[in-house]
């Protein structure tokens, strides 16, 4: 067959190409060219991209832990009607906008001698190795570390409970976050304490 002969009959076969490649299934999604460049190489937890050799069925996610505890809703209610519920994990402010909660975020958690004797517990336990038992930035760890503030200085004795909530679920300079380790209901706590040495009291 001659190079012309083929040219002649190259449509016949771009027709018949076109009609074998319909005939298809359709579930096929047929060849993958450099996967390497979309897929994860590592098994991602949410997604069953390819088959896991190590769980059973090869699943890739998997059932929690027999005897695993739910994370608590955090709901605590003040006041009267639907307007006294409040969800204490409701948080979705970035940290970088930390003025965003300055405005906004408002202490659910009623001031009395209970929640402040609480908030002085949790603020020993979490803040106090750092920041000292008064606040003024004298603790242990913050002698070696170096910039901890005094609460009762001119700069820090005015920053409002939302500040300082912020603070605490995100840190900041030097303080690193502590959102998984206290849950919201234990921030506002220890938000009312440290308002209270930054009185001086």
């Amino acid at each position: 067959m001659k190079f012309k002969d083929l040219y002649k009959y190259s449509g016949s076969l771009m027709v018949l190409l076109i009609l074998v490649s319909c005939g298809r299934d359709p579930n096929n999604p047929g060849k993958e060219y450099a996967p390497n460049m979309y897929l994860p190489v590592g098994y991602e937890p949410y997604k069953q991209e390819k088959p896991n050799p190590i769980n059973p069925m090869g699943l890739t996610m998997r059932l929690p832990v027999e005897g695993t505890v739910a994370r608590r809703n955090y709901k605590t209610s003040f006041g009267e009607g639907d307007s006294a519920n409040v969800d204490l994990m409701v948080y979705n402010i970035p940290a970088d906008s930390i003025t965003i909660s300055e405005r906004v975020l408002k202490n659910p958690i009623a001031l009395n001698e209970k929640t402040l004797a609480e908030g002085k517990i949790l603020y020993d336990r979490y803040c106090q190795h750092c920041h000292g038992a008064t606040g003024a930035g004298d603790g242990k760890v913050g002698a070696m570390y170096k910039g901890v503030p005094n609460y009762a200085s001119d700069a820090y004795k005015n920053l409002n409970e939302g500040h300082i909530f912020h603070v605490i679920t995100h840190g900041k300079a030097r303080m690193w976050p502590h959102g998984s380790q206290i849950n919201p209901e234990e921030r506002w706590k220890i938000v009312h304490y440290v308002q209270k040495l930054q009185k001086g009291a």
